[in-house]
């Protein structure tokens, strides 16, 4: 009896093990990937998350897996962020992808990621990188920021080589105000630096009027060039702006003012926004430095998909360790009529 029992159990659990297997071989039919931004209304993160849409739905036209994609606007909160992960890893989420409000403040993103065990791919604006090696299913997504600063440099100091009417007052010196993304951002204090130096390793002496802290907003970087505009006025002779949309603001305190295109300072940007390329365009800005939304789009889809199918990790393109970074294209008003972005083509 005792044996005919033993037996019994043996067969059961063999058919559980069978029928555990049967379920797990099943082919993937859908998955999940939530999405947070620090700020929907930020034309780079918002011009990203369209690129990201369209690489989704050619995603799942080539292979007939489901792609469903869920984006959350944080607001600037990070609590806010911090819930939202918490609902997406509630709702199923396969991966979680957090485009953070502070990136001094992931802990509370990945213990809820660590505890649910799922994975989180960080991008644009990237953590401190002892947070990143907390966990092994952390990646980051983006580009490095002093490249950015650099080339911003670059094409200043080409501009004012090239162009003897920026040099208003034929000092030999250009004077300068900075509009910068955040107070205490790594990328803003880096971009600002960088380029500060370059322009000077290129030969430019240089001489700050001021700066002004506008969050990376485009009506903020209005009111503030305003105020530099009634302080300075005419001694402005370049504008460097942490990225477009600041650029842009920048643009629109001087037209405001109805002063004279003839008479604007050089100003330059980073992104590579729609708008910012068009305003490189007709010479409104000097330049921009492209940031490669649709490569950093197409590379986080490529590992989100990854990761939600059990794929290799390993052969992500571009993925080094747990990072991917891609990288940033100067565009002068040389080359902004006949600049195309990389991933124009499609993933």
């Amino acid at each position: 009896m005792r044996k005919a029992s033993i037996l019994a159990i043996v067969v059961i659990g063999i058919f559980m093990l069978c029928g555990c297997g049967s379920v797990k071989d099943q082919p993937i039919k859908n998955i999940k990937i939530g999405i947070s931004v620090y700020d929907q209304y930020d034309t780079f993160v918002s011009q990203m998350m369209s690129a990201f849409n369209a690489y989704a739905m050619q995603k799942q036209e080539n292979t007939g897996i489901t792609i469903n994609v869920e984006i959350y606007n944080a607001s600037g909160s990070q609590s806010t962020q911090n819930e939202q992960v918490e609902s997406m890893i509630k709702e199923g989420c396969n991966v979680v992808c957090v485009n953070l409000v502070d990136r001094t403040d992931p802990t509370a993103v990945i213990d809820a990621a660590e505890k649910n065990n799922v994975p989180v791919i960080f991008f644009n604006r990237e953590l401190v990188e002892e947070d990143l090696r907390r966990w092994n299913n952390l990646y980051y997504v983006g580009a490095e920021a002093f490249e950015s600063g650099i080339m911003e440099g670059e094409l200043a100091a080409e501009a004012f080589h090239e162009q003897e009417e920026l040099d208003k007052n034929q000092d030999g010196i250009f004077q300068y105000v900075v509009l910068e993304g955040e107070v205490g951002h790594q990328d803003a204090i880096v971009r600002t630096e960088y380029s500060v130096n370059t322009i000077i390793q290129k030969g430019v002496s240089v001489e700050k009027l001021g700066y002004a802290i506008a969050n990376w907003n485009r009506a903020q970087a209005q009111t503030k060039m305003n105020q530099m505009l009634e302080e300075y006025g005419g001694q402005i002779e370049l504008v460097l702006a942490n990225n477009d949309d600041m650029a842009l603001g920048a643009i629109d305190a001087l037209k405001a003012q109805n002063i004279p295109q003839s008479e604007w300072p050089a100003v330059v940007g980073i992104d590579g926004t729609d708008v910012g390329l068009e305003a490189v365009r007709n010479g409104e800005m000097i330049g921009t430095v492209y940031n490669d939304k649709e490569g950093q789009a197409a590379a986080m889809l490529e590992l989100a998909y990854t990761l939600s199918t059990d794929g290799a990790v390993s052969s992500v393109d571009k993925l080094t360790g747990n990072t991917i970074r891609l990288p940033y294209i100067k565009v002068s008003a040389k080359e902004a009529g006949s600049f195309t972005p990389p991933g124009a083509d499609g993933y």
